[in-house]
């Protein structure tokens, strides 16, 4: 586990005061490029180490090696965590291991000057800024880093009220009040978990990609009684993916329309057997006849859908709308 190799090589690092990559590699027994890669995961969260370039060099921690976990501040065990979790390049989740949660110190040394905030309590939240589903089908590339994700991490690390903004296809965006819970995610999309106090239990999943905006408010959390990000989780993916099953539309496509229709649909999609004239007919779920028309619009006259009639209407107003504003296209131009 990543957490457990993250807190091994800083140990590592303390009791050395100075190691190479080598080092790590062979005290923890992995390869020189994890070791390495782990190094610069502490330096990058902002762990004081640095790298020693030249004849003799290696990494070490700013200001000498220190012998315990309690020697971090505050913002140095919460980095510690978030870097140990979830990454684009490797999905695994973010779990705080219980020997790392009790080797960190309740509160800050009496000597430091600082408050007394609990730092064990903010370690073992560090977890919920990550759960991902396994029951992807398949797993698409991860959606490009949202610029809020830093901001919704601490947020849900320090339990803080934060107004959000966020917008939905087609409508502008709006602000409101929410108490992050957790993040997750689903075939490469990132998602929040959030207590609205509206609805369903109050537990609404916002996308990142659609967040506009996050500002914290200074207001605590207010989390549900025995709350379970995992479990939480799995009912509102359950439900997110009841949505986007709500409707089948039936279709025919050229052949050689395949891989545009997997790249669509993935798991939505059911192909069937060849028809006359180079044609293949598929059926495909989604949310509602117009999200689907919508998406299979792309495809020109590739696809063909002969079910239902409400999909078949939208697209002719599609086609119309399109004609009225583009016009009709133009003739090739004669070299």
């Amino acid at each position: 586990m990543r957490a457990d190799r993250l807190v091994a090589t800083l140990l590592f690092l303390q009791s050395r005061g100075r190691v190479t990559a080598a080092e790590v590699a062979a005290e923890l027994a992995v390869s020189e490029r994890t070791a390495r890669r782990d190094l610069e995961a502490l330096a990058t969260a902002g762990i004081p180490v640095y790298p020693q370039r030249g004849r003799g060099g290696g990494w070490a921690l700013v200001g000498g090696a220190r012998t315990g976990l309690t020697g971090l501040t505050v913002g140095e065990i919460r980095e510690l965590f978030l870097v140990a979790g979830v990454s684009p390049a490797a999905p695994e989740p973010r779990t705080a291991p219980r020997g790392l949660v009790r080797a960190v110190p309740q509160t800050p040394p009496a000597d430091t000057g600082t408050s007394s905030t609990d730092t064990g309590a903010e370690a073992g939240a560090a977890p919920r800024t990550g759960v991902p589903d396994g029951s992807d089908r398949p797993p698409a590339p991860y959606e490009s880093g949202s610029p809020h994700l830093r901001a919704l991490e601490r947020a849900v690390v320090d339990g803080t009220q934060i107004r959000l903004g966020y917008e939905r296809p087609g409508r502008p965006a709006d602000e409101r009040i929410v108490h992050p819970l957790g993040l997750a995610t689903k075939s490469g999309v990132r998602y929040l978990v959030a207590g609205t106090g509206t609805g369903a239990g109050g537990l609404r999943i916002f996308r990142l990609s659609r967040i506009t905006s996050v500002e914290p408010t200074g207001e605590p959390v207010v989390r549900p009684e025995g709350f379970d990000l995992a479990a939480a989780w799995r009912s509102l993916a359950a439900t997110m993916e009841d949505r986007m099953r709500s409707v089948t539309v039936r279709a025919r496509a050229e052949r050689g329309a395949e891989a545009l229709l997997r790249g669509l649909f993935a798991g939505r999609l059911r192909l069937g057997g060849p028809l006359p004239r180079g044609w293949m007919e598929f059926e495909v779920d989604g949310p509602s006849p117009e999200v689907l028309a919508a998406q299979l619009a792309g495809l020109g006259a590739r696809i063909e859908v002969l079910a239902p009639p409400a999909a078949r209407e939208h697209l002719a107003r599609l086609g119309a709308e399109l004609a009225a504003l583009y016009g009709p296209p133009t003739a090739p131009r004669a070299d």
